[in-house]
C-alpha cells in the first residue's frame, strides 16, 4: 500500500508567530558545527519557544547551513517536534485499541463540544490543546486521557468534560 504525501499549500497550515530571534544565538553557537546536530537544534529551538516557528527554521537554515527541507522533514516525521504554538495545558486523549473499545470517541467528541475546537486545535485562549493519540499505555485504565503529565482513567464524556471544567476555574482564579 502506497501513502500518499499531503502537500502544504503556502505553509496554509503553520502559523506564523512573531518571536524572538536572538534567543536562538548560544543554540546556533553550540551546535553550529557539530555532526548530528539537526535534532538537537530542533529540540533546543522547540524548549526556547513551545514549538519549532518556521521563522526560527529560515534563521537556523542560514546560520547553519543546514538545510529547510531536511530541518521540516525531521520536525514533521517526528511526532515530538510541533510546528505551531500549543496550549498551557495537552489533552492527550488516547485511542488505541483498549480505549477505542471503550468508547475514545465520546471523550474527545465531548472534549470538542466543551473547548469548541476541533482534533490538533488549541482554545483562542491558548489555555487548551486537544490531540487524539495512538496510545498513552495505560490500557487497564481505558478509556484515558493525560493533561500535560497527570493521568485520568475510566472516563466518560461528562466526567473528561468536568475535570478540564475544574482546571478552567482553578486558572481562572
Amino acid at each position: 500500500m502506497r501513502i500518499k504525501r499531503i502537500a502544504i499549500e503556502n505553509d496554509a497550515n503553520i502559523i506564523q508567530t512573531p518571536i524572538d530571534i536572538n534567543k536562538l544565538e548560544p543554540v546556533i553557537e553550540k551546535y553550529k558545527n557539530k555532526k548530528g546536530n539537526l535534532i538537537p537544534i530542533l529540540q533546543a529551538t522547540q524548549n526556547i519557544y513551545g514549538f519549532v516557528p518556521k521563522t526560527a527554521l529560515e534563521y537556523i537554515s542560514q546560520k547553519t547551513g543546514l538545510q529547510l527541507s531536511d530541518m521540516f522533514g525531521v520536525a514533521t516525521f517526528y511526532a515530538q517536534f510541533r510546528l505551531n504554538p500549543v496550549g498551557k495545558h495537552i489533552i492527550k486523549v488516547c485511542h488505541g485499541t483498549a480505549c477505542h473499545v471503550q468508547n475514545a470517541n465520546i471523550i474527545t467528541d465531548s472534549l470538542m463540544e466543551v473547548l469548541k475546537v476541533k482534533d490538533g486545535e488549541t482554545t483562542p485562549d491558548n489555555l487548551f490543546t486537544l490531540e487524539s493519540v495512538a496510545c498513552l499505555g495505560c490500557c487497564s485504565l481505558a478509556p484515558v486521557m493525560m493533561i500535560d503529565n497527570e493521568t485520568f482513567g475510566k472516563l466518560s464524556g461528562k466526567s473528561s468534560v468536568n475535570i478540564v471544567k475544574e482546571i478552567q476555574l482553578k486558572e481562572k482564579n
